[in-house]
């Protein structure tokens, strides 16, 4: 049978949260801030109903709209290169390596953003990325939408199983051993066939 290990991210894998830092990065804190702030309504909406989802998107909107791929895509690399160095929990890392020894395949299952988690994986000799994707559009410059749904909770458990579809024949023929450590990993560990919760000190299963 195949097997598959997959990693979530933020917390997990990092010792950080990545997307703040990303945000920041891109859009400078001042900057950002004063963006989310042209529309207090729905920022206002979303934080009393705790939409995680609406927040994300609006964040997105605020350091992403108009910047051109190619201008983000160095800084998404630059800051990769920031994360393996200085962020990641070396016991997880070392979790994850014992599978790739073993042959198993592992995929990172993230709603950190896909444009720095692919080289993040590059470095790290993961090959399959599912995250949360930004909207390219026709000038190939940032749209400031997300491709897709933010990746977290259900959506982490949908992004899996179609690519388990598409590439290895469906979730019934694989053994899926998953590790996270937050609310909006609770799906995808209940899927799993093994589940590895990660607190701030140690991997529980």
């Amino acid at each position: 049978m195949i097997r598959v290990a997959a990693f979530d991210v933020d917390g997990t894998l990092t010792v950080d949260d990545c997307v703040v830092a990303f945000l920041r990065q891109v859009a400078g804190t001042t900057t950002l801030t004063a963006r989310m702030l042209c529309h207090p309504i729905a920022l206002v909406s979303a934080g009393w109903r705790r939409d995680r989802d609406s927040l994300k998107a609006a964040s997105a909107m605020a350091a992403f709209c108009g910047r051109p791929l190619g201008e983000l895509e160095p800084v998404a690399n630059s800051f990769a290169q920031g994360v393996y160095d200085d962020g990641l929990r070396s016991d997880v890392v070392d979790a994850l390596n014992t599978h790739l020894e073993k042959g198993d395949i592992v995929v990172l299952v993230s709603a950190s953003f896909e444009i720095y988690l692919e080289p993040l994986a590059d470095l790290l000799g993961v090959r399959t990325v599912l995250a949360t994707r930004l909207e390219v559009g026709p000038d190939s410059s940032l749209t400031g939408a997300l491709d897709g749904p933010n990746c977290r909770g259900a959506e982490k458990v949908r992004r899996l199983h179609a690519w388990l579809d598409e590439e290895h024949g469906g979730r019934a023929n694989v053994h899926v051993t998953a590790y996270g450590d937050s609310p909006g990993d609770r799906e995808l560990l209940a899927d799993a066939d093994v589940a590895h919760w990660v607190d701030q000190n140690k991997i529980t299963q």
